[in-house]
């Protein structure tokens, strides 16, 4: 509500979210250089419950920047190395006979815990990614006739190679939209990439991620979530994200636009970006800063598109411009 100077009054209590995050970038800044914002955006995920997809090519520390973020939640912690003869069993565990008592036993796969890195993705068949399918959407896991139900919080960091590269496999489309972000990594400027030189030319050991204190507990999570669902998205803002997304779904470069889960993701996510910025309510902007991470693998454009040299972000960009924001 305004005060008598004209500012606003916090109708929420931020000062625990705002200290997390500080104290996350503030752990983080040890071991990365130039990846506050990815932190920012994977930070944002967790508190939507959401997976995220990293894209870069080799070498700019995505597995690193995921791994960072995994030791600061005190949560267990798993890492899938995908590999071209990796099978589904590998992932999810198998049931296996026991001789002393006659019977089969389910062993459990790396995928059973809370944060699970999955690392170069697309590296493996469709037949391997398929396994994903049931346990990223529904947080479960059916084998055998049982259903296995995963613990709270349960988040899948995945990385990936731009699929230019060689022996990389396209993720199909459901799957892609699965993941409630796809970050973008690319080089960092000369100042940040001198920055890591001088911080490494005196020692040859790799960083002791060991070193990384865990920020935020499970009970953290929970608490600060009840404080974002609390952030005021007002009719006109949730009226503008319908628009945006059916924009997708009618313009003429575009042959699969997003899908209502993308709706649904700008909507959570947008309440953590004001939070971030210091305010209990959304503004357009929120969501326009959200757009090119929430759209950019869930549109497919048309060959034509295509030929012009258009990328997705490209397309969300005219979009920005062309849909009304509201006042």
């Amino acid at each position: 509500m305004p005060t008598e100077g004209g500012s606003f009054s916090q109708r929420l209590d931020l000062s625990k979210f705002t200290e997390v995050v500080q104290q996350i970038q503030a752990e983080s800044s040890g071991f990365l250089v130039g990846q506050e914002q990815v932190l920012e955006l994977m930070f944002a995920c967790l508190l939507c419950n959401g997976h995220i997809l990293l894209e870069g090519v080799p070498g700019i520390a995505k597995t690193l920047t995921a791994k960072v973020m995994s030791k600061t939640i005190a949560a267990d912690f798993s890492r899938i190395q995908f590999t071209p003869d990796l099978l589904p069993s590998d992932i999810l565990g198998t049931s296996i006979f026991k001789m002393n008592t006659s019977e089969f036993v389910f062993e459990k796969g790396p995928i059973f815990s809370n944060v699970v890195l999955i690392d170069e993705i697309n590296r493996a068949p469709a037949k391997t990614q398929s396994a994903l399918f049931e346990v990223m959407e529904e947080r479960q896991i059916t084998i055998d006739g049982n259903t296995y139900i995963m613990e709270d919080p349960f988040i899948v960091i995945a990385t990936q190679n731009p699929i230019e590269q060689e022996g990389t496999y396209r993720l199909p489309e459901a799957q892609l939209d699965r993941f409630l972000m796809k970050i973008k990594l690319s080089y960092l400027s000369k100042e940040q990439e001198l920055l890591i030189l001088n911080r490494y030319k005196d020692q040859l050991a790799k960083p002791d991620l060991s070193l990384i204190k865990s920020i935020v507990s499970k009970h953290d999570l929970a608490e600060i979530r009840e404080t974002i669902n609390q952030v005021i998205v007002k009719d006109q803002l949730v009226a503008y994200i319908r628009d945006i997304v059916v924009a997708t779904r009618e313009h003429g470069k575009i042959y699969l636009g997003a899908s209502p889960r993308s709706s649904l993701a700008l909507l959570q996510l947008c309440k953590v970006v004001a939070a971030y910025r210091g305010r209990d309510f959304v503004i357009p902007e929120d969501i326009q800063y959200l757009l090119p991470h929430v759209l950019n693998h869930r549109l497919i454009l048309t060959p034509e598109a295509e030929m012009e040299s258009l990328s997705p972000e490209d397309i969300i960009e005219e979009i920005i411009k062309d849909v009304e924001v509201p006042r």
